[in-house]
């Protein structure tokens, strides 16, 4: 499965109050689970970044 679809099947299980919690930082900019969210499904420049760090660190 690619990182894009584990991370969207994660994403569509958590919890609504949950999704507000940080996940990640990047370039010492907090991301939440909603920031990620956005950034992924617009396939930005750092949507890429965004899952391989959280995919490092166990999360997807």
């Amino acid at each position: 499965m690619a990182l894009k679809e584990r991370f969207l099947k994660i994403y569509s299980n958590l919890p609504l109050g949950l999704r507000e919690e940080i996940i990640i930082v990047l370039d010492k900019k907090p991301l939440t689970w909603n920031a990620a969210y956005i950034e992924v499904v617009n396939n930005t420049k750092i949507s890429d970044e965004i899952l391989k760090k959280l995919e490092k660190m166990g999360i997807i």
